[in-house]
């Protein structure tokens, strides 16, 4: 998926501001439970729900709610009515103030260097556990919507096939969008009439989709991603809709069958693929950046897979390009990532995130379609799989036949022997 500045992808971190106090001085803090937020993009209201759950920010979580999904942050109170919550590995965050009533106000803030001041004003209210539509004042839904949806954009530009994934329960709607490069992960919503609306914020870029249901059964949408453009959407119901194998977007160039790079770690410490570490071993290369969700959830599964296995002969590199040219930056942003999900393996800064820079370092390639990309190296030192994007749990059947086809490939290429000698040129 593409390098978001501020709200793509990328890197996203929330500020809420607690509870409020007769004694301004006096530190207060948000009550626990469920609150309902509401950001502000492009004069469009979008929704999220999170629980605090502590009375102080040393031991308080708070989490953000998207249907079945939750994802965990950590809170820091940086002045008397005022918190400080870092969107994990994403480099924004949430700040507020709260209120002498009790609701909170303030902005997602994106940290990146580049683009300090891009910010998306929102408001909460405790104890409202409701996304778009308040018990009581629900309309009967004019249809089902759940199955499986084919959509085209409708843009000057060529877009990437997508593919909707829907459950409608009475008029509470959940999904989630499947496109080349990865999912949407997990978004809300509801169906009211022939109107439905879904929204979803885990951290990364707040998403909003509004859209009719036709007379002939079809879908007409809109969906706005923070300071994106607005995309018009059609969709089409089709149980047999599916997205290009993700195994075949990505290849070698014609007469490749290896893969060779250099790169600096953390440290700044010169790594190669042809270092000896990795030879005679199944080298497991994911292209990722902090900033992507999909790079992330590929991260989540990956780290505890790698720790399960690596006595087997498997080796791993991410190789991370980062929203600034900066190794001390990098080392900032994939340091959170390597603290975040445990990460023993290796860890490169790549550079500057933009999918052609990629493409020249990565110059075997034939393109790099999308942040992430994962290349499985045989222990004879050539590629024998490279899947582009990321499809996470939430996309059900698609999930369990990745992990199934990963874990069976793996093992199929573990057993192989390494060759007597395995210092063979890389072509």
């Amino acid at each position: 998926m593409k390098a978001i500045s501020f709200l793509k992808g990328t890197a996203l971190t929330l500020s809420v501001l607690s509870g409020f106090s007769s004694q301004a001085q006096q530190t207060q803090f948000p009550k626990e439970g469920v609150w309902r937020g509401v950001f502000t993009i492009n004069e469009q209201k979008v929704p999220f729900n999170f629980e605090v759950k502590g009375n102080k920010a040393e031991d308080a979580t708070f989490t953000l709610i998207n249907g079945t999904r939750q994802d965990h942050f950590h809170v820091k109170q940086t002045a008397s009515d005022s918190l400080f919550i870092k969107m994990n590995t994403y480099d924004a965050a949430l700040v507020a103030k709260v209120h002498p009533d009790g609701h909170l106000t303030g902005e997602y803030r994106s940290l990146v260097p580049s683009f300090r001041g891009n910010s998306l004003p929102f408001t909460a209210e405790y104890g409202k556990s409701y996304r778009f539509v308040e018990p009581g004042k629900d309309i009967a839904p004019a249809a089902n919507l759940s199955g499986k949806w084919e959509i085209k954009l409708i843009s000057k530009e060529p877009v990437a096939n997508q593919v909707a994934l829907l459950e409608q329960k009475g008029n509470k709607l959940t999904g989630v969008i499947m496109t080349v490069v990865g999912d949407s992960r997990e978004l809300e919503g509801t169906v009211q009439g022939n109107e439905f609306v879904l929204s979803g914020f885990t951290g990364p870029n707040p998403v909003l989709i509004k859209g009719k249901i036709n007379e002939d059964k079809t879908l007409s949408a809109e969906i706005d991603r923070g300071l994106y453009v607005t995309q018009k959407l059609e969709w089409t119901k089709n149980k047999k809709a599916e997205l290009p194998d993700p195994y075949a977007l990505t290849q070698l160039k014609e007469g490749r069958n290896k893969l060779d790079f250099t790169f600096p770690d953390l440290n700044g410490k010169t790594v190669k693929l042809s270092d000896a570490k990795y030879k005679g071993k199944v080298v497991i290369v994911e292209i990722i950046g902090t900033w992507c969700p999909n790079c992330t959830d590929q991260t989540a599964f990956l780290s505890p897979w790698y720790k399960a296995n690596k006595h087997r002969g498997v080796e791993a590199i991410a190789v991370g390009f980062e929203q600034k040219d900066d190794l001390e930056y990098a080392k900032y942003t994939l340091g959170k990532l390597k603290e975040k999900y445990g990460i023993e393996y290796d860890i490169l800064f790549g550079g500057i995130a933009d999918k052609k820079l990629a493409s020249e370092k990565f110059a075997a390639l034939n393109k790099m379609m999308a942040f992430p990309t994962t290349i499985i190296i045989g222990r004879d030192g050539t590629v024998k799989q490279i899947h582009t994007g990321y499809t996470g749990e939430v996309t059900g059947k698609y999930y369990k036949n990745y992990v199934k086809k990963w874990n069976k490939d793996l093992d199929k290429y573990i057993a192989e022997e390494a060759p007597a000698s395995s210092d063979v040129a890389a072509r």
